[in-house]
């Protein structure tokens, strides 16, 4: 391993936790640690720097604060957002579309849902890994009741036009619901530009703590909860308050946002880099997702003949950690659903790789992967039994 350093290419799985995020969650956790429902003192000053934090988090979503609701992460956030509305709603109708790409912390309630007599659309992208609004637009019925469609997605990062999906719901008064994850730190977030009645973000994802989680609901949606106790968020998420978490997912989302402009530049020219040299270095390789309408820190490839999952093990001995799709199916040797979803095959699907920059990426980790990477190919090439 080059000089023993760990060169991190997995950004999307997750985030270190910034500095200055940690800073301002100490406190709680020794000195303010009151259960923000107890009336005493301590318990006061809890209560006042949570709702500090959905206030700060309410003025970069362009929202009133008590649409906001805290949640323990993305997937719980995704299962109310989901559960909940369609729940609510089902006297209306038992319909709701979501894409073939989503994350399945959207795709398992759709499936569960279904187990309970609704009827889900899964509406297939195109082979850059592009919604089209329109699809999404012909498919709504009179008996729709919610429509899920991601912002960015977490493997490929293409990015949708959720406006225009949004604009169509809302001309049907369908509560349009985003996985907004991976966008958070990159990416508009203004709820009434987005045109969306749910939201879902995670601290994970922007270098804030791990377990803490937010769901944006626009006033008005009709929403069940998924889970039952205390009075915490309105009752939609009973539970004490991770009063940390809770404030350092609030300062982690005010720190992407203060710094998103010049970021986005840097990382796109790393990005871009990346892209560049794989494709000019490795023969037999292709880039999966848009080639431009994606988030500037994802760069995904299926590098033919080989294995994704041998050639991940091989770098991890290098020095790069790197990912061959989402973290949370990575117990799972199933290929990607969302490479098959553009239409490959099962061979390229386990081929691909996912690397993703982030605010420590360096041009001299670029330099060194394209250094490293293609070697780690001609070898595995050898001994593979797969061609293509």
């Amino acid at each position: 391993m080059e000089n023993n350093k760990m060169r991190y290419f997995d950004y999307a799985a997750t985030t270190p936790c910034d500095p200055r995020v940690l800073k301002k969650m100490e406190p709680f956790f020794t000195m303010n640690f009151g259960n923000p429902s107890s009336i005493h003192q301590s318990g006061q000053i809890a209560k006042i720097a949570v709702d500090t934090a959905r206030v700060d988090i309410a003025k970069i979503l362009g929202c009133s604060p008590e649409e906001i609701y805290f949640t323990s992460g993305g997937t719980e956030s995704d299962n109310i957002a989901i559960l909940g509305t369609a729940r609510a709603n089902a006297h209306k109708g038992k319909h709701i579309i979501t894409s073939t790409i989503e994350h399945h912390a959207v795709l398992h309630p759709c499936e569960q849902l279904e187990r309970e007599g609704f009827e889900v659309t899964y509406i297939n992208c195109d082979k850059d890994g592009i919604i089209n609004p329109d699809e999404v637009k012909k498919t709504i019925r009179k008996d729709t009741v919610l429509v899920s469609i991601m912002y960015a997605n977490n493997e490929i990062g293409t990015i949708q036009p959720i406006w225009k999906i949004g604009r169509y719901c809302k001309n049907k008064q369908i509560p349009f619901h985003t996985d907004a994850c991976q966008a958070a730190g990159t990416l508009e977030m203004n709820v009434d530009k987005l045109i969306v009645d749910l939201m879902t973000l995670n601290g994970g994802k922007i270098y804030g703590p791990k377990g803490i989680g937010v769901l944006y609901i626009r006033k008005h949606t009709n929403i069940w909860p998924v889970m039952y106790g205390g009075e915490q968020e309105k009752r939609l998420r009973p539970g004490t308050e991770n009063v940390p978490a809770i404030i350092g997912l609030a300062e982690a989302l005010k720190l992407t946002q203060k710094d998103k402009e010049k970021e986005n530049k840097r990382l796109t020219d790393l990005r871009d880099m990346l892209i560049k040299g794989i494709l000019a270095k490795i023969p037999k390789v292709q880039l999966n997702g848009h080639p431009e309408k994606r988030l500037p820190n994802n760069v995904n490839v299926s590098i033919l003949d080989i294995e994704g999952e041998a050639m991940l093990l091989r770098l991890d001995m290098l020095g790069i950690a790197a990912s061959s799709g989402s973290a949370c199916t990575s117990g799972s040797l199933d290929p990607s659903h969302v490479i098959l979803a553009l239409g490959h095959s099962y061979e390229i699907a386990h081929g691909s790789i996912r690397f993703t920059l982030g605010k420590y990426t360096t041009k001299k980790d670029i330099e060194y992967l394209l250094k490293v990477l293609p070697k780690v190919v001609e070898d595995l090439r050898k001994i593979s039994p797969v061609r293509l």
